[in-house]
C-alpha cells in the first residue's frame, strides 16, 4: 500500500475550498483562512473561551479586523458567521 500523500490531499482540499472563504458585510468582503497553520491553532489554544475579538482578529488578521472592528455587528451576527465558516470549511471554531 501506498503512503498517504499530504500533499496531495492538499491540493485536492484547496482545489475544493479555495485558499479563502469569504463573507459579506455592510457592502464589504473578508475572507478567512479555509486552513489553519498550527501556529494560528496554537494562538487560538491561547484564547479565552469568550475572547470573540481575538477570535476574529486571529482569523481575520489585524487590518480585516480593523475594517470589521468598526461595524455594529451583534453576536448573533458573529455567530452565523462562524456557523457557515465551519459548515463550508470543517473548521468548527465557536461551537461547544
Amino acid at each position: 500500500m501506498a503512503p498517504f500523500d499530504v500533499n496531495t490531499a492538499r491540493a485536492q482540499r484547496m482545489e475544493a475550498l479555495g485558499r479563502t472563504w469569504s463573507f459579506e458585510l455592510d457592502g464589504d468582503t473578508y475572507e478567512l483562512p479555509t486552513e489553519l497553520t498550527r501556529a494560528t491553532a496554537g494562538a487560538l489554544r491561547g484564547l479565552d473561551d469568550n475572547d470573540v475579538d481575538g477570535l476574529l482578529e486571529l482569523l481575520l488578521g489585524k487590518k480585516q479586523f480593523a475594517r470589521f472592528a468598526q461595524l455594529d455587528v451583534t453576536m448573533q451576527d458573529i455567530a452565523a458567521i462562524l456557523e457557515a465558516y465551519g459548515k463550508e470549511t470543517g473548521l468548527g471554531l465557536g461551537e461547544d
